[in-house]
């Protein structure tokens, strides 16, 4: 039997960080810890170390196809596919930041989307059977899906929406923000909030697709939210601790072999949300 692994995107601190650490205790296999930056990754990791964990490290930055590229094939390498991945890597800017808008959504959903996106398209050849995958989105995608016009409410929950369609909204959003004109063509005023619509329903088109193709595989694929928690991109008001936010992401990551759900859900305390 070649050793079980899992990766943890975005991973030297916050949420990321704190799924590492829940995962070297409970996870039986090699845990990888990955950042973008080499030295703030090995940090992490020490860190760790001198909590008595041993993950092991990889550089990956989501935001360039070579590194996922380059991530994928060590992984096939070295232990034949992935047997968790947890895509957790985002980012957003602060309420204050005075970055024009059509400059924010541009970055945030070129990293929360368009990058969540390639990792998947890259990882997904190489999950294993019995496999878990959890994307890391957020309560805001339910909070912005309300907030967007009927139509694009419809189009979101359209249990048919293919993964073009989705990609063409998302560009979409990005493009009328820069022009200014995303409030008026029905579209809520936060980038990482639309940029989290995008991850969840990306998360419910993966999980039909690999039922479709790969229906004996028993691989589960959700989205879930962390909650609100305290970190450098929340802020230090926010109720939970990051090992709380980690909770409902490593259930995910952990449930049992043979278990048939949840699968294509958005997640929160464990619990499935009504999207």
């Amino acid at each position: 039997m070649s050793t079980r692994v899992a990766v943890v995107t975005g991973s030297n601190k916050g949420i990321g960080l704190a799924i590492v650490r829940a995962l070297c205790k409970q996870f039986e296999g090699d845990v990888y810890l990955t950042a973008r930056n080499v030295g703030r990754g090995e940090a992490a990791v020490k860190a760790l170390n001198s909590e008595g964990l041993k993950p092991m490290f990889h550089q990956l930055d989501i935001d360039d196809l070579n590194s996922i590229k380059t991530a994928a094939e060590f992984f096939k390498q070295k232990y034949a596919g992935v047997d968790v991945l947890i895509n957790n890597a985002a980012i957003a800017f602060k309420v204050a930041d005075t970055t024009p808008f059509g400059t924010q959504a541009e970055v945030t959903l070129k990293t929360n989307f368009f990058s969540t996106r390639n990792m998947w398209t890259v990882f997904n050849e190489i999950i294993k059977p019995g496999g878990r995958v959890v994307n890391v989105s957020s309560m805001v995608s339910i909070s912005a899906l309300n907030k967007c016009n009927l139509d694009l409410q419809q189009r979101f929950r359209n249990e048919n929406i293919t993964e073009e369609e989705l990609v063409e909204l998302m560009q979409r959003f990005v493009d009328e923000a820069k022009k200014g004109e995303h409030k008026e063509r029905g579209w809520p005023d936060t980038a990482y909030g639309v940029s989290k619509i995008g991850v969840t329903v990306l998360s419910m088109i993966h999980a039909r697709r690999l039922t479709k193709e790969r229906p004996n595989d028993g691989i589960l694929l959700n989205a879930c939210c962390p909650g609100w928690v305290r970190t450098d991109m929340a802020g230090p008001k926010a109720p939970k601790s990051p090992d709380e936010g980690a909770v409902t992401p490593v259930y995910l990551a952990l449930l049992p072999p043979g278990a048939k759900e949840p699968h294509g859900q958005f997640v929160s305390e464990k619990t499935v949300q009504k999207w």
